[in-house]
């Protein structure tokens, strides 16, 4: 049985969650119940553990799942097993579940609707959803998002030259490459995970 502040507790992590898509920090959970002691706001989240209302994840920042009433993650998905895109195979069920949250959720994650076919080479078509990691640089080959001349952002492959220019690379054998002076260039994040909905 929780208390009524624990009550409170909950409802602003489930709230928090929703509009950010990521669980608030201890510092946050205080504020948001108006509390100033980030330590009691620590024993009532301990409290809601060990309830069983949510799931404290040890080592990643903002460790906080929401599970429902049988102790499941709200944020993942039956992971039944493999199935073929190719030859057929058996299909066997298994007992793991899919956490989304590992895929799709983060403090520095954000997501952008894809307009254009740039990418179609790499199966990130028009109207895809894309989830991007927030940073200010990137490995040679990666897809990121790059602001080019503080205006016009776009999401490519990126080549950085001997020269010390970018190129940035359309995947769409129909587009050729962009090359900039690399001041002309900001990466603002990496691509993460697309999604695509069928229904």
């Amino acid at each position: 049985m929780l208390t009524a502040t624990q009550h409170k507790t909950l409802a602003f992590i489930r709230r928090y969650i929703k509009r950010r898509g990521y669980a608030p920090s201890l510092i946050e959970i205080a504020e948001g119940i108006g509390i100033t002691s980030k330590g009691t706001a620590h024993r009532h989240v301990q409290a809601l553990a060990d309830a069983g209302r949510i799931r404290l994840i040890s080592g990643r920042k903002r460790g906080i799942e929401l599970v429902d009433e049988d102790g499941i993650s709200a944020t993942s998905l039956p992971l039944l097993g493999a199935i073929a895109a190719g030859q057929p195979i058996e299909a066997i069920a298994g007992q793991d579940r899919l956490d989304l949250a590992d895929y799709l959720l983060g403090p520095n994650r954000y997501a952008l609707k894809v307009k254009g076919d740039s990418m179609v080479d790499v199966g990130i078509l028009d109207g895809d959803l894309v989830v991007v990691e927030r940073c200010d640089t990137a490995d040679d080959g990666a897809i990121v998002v790059a602001l080019i001349d503080d205006e016009e952002a776009t999401l490519k492959r990126l080549k950085r030259l001997k020269s010390g220019r970018i190129k940035l690379i359309a995947e769409n054998a129909d587009i050729p490459p962009f090359t900039y002076a690399a001041k002309r260039v900001r990466i603002q994040g990496v691509l993460v995970c697309q999604l695509r909905r069928y229904r």
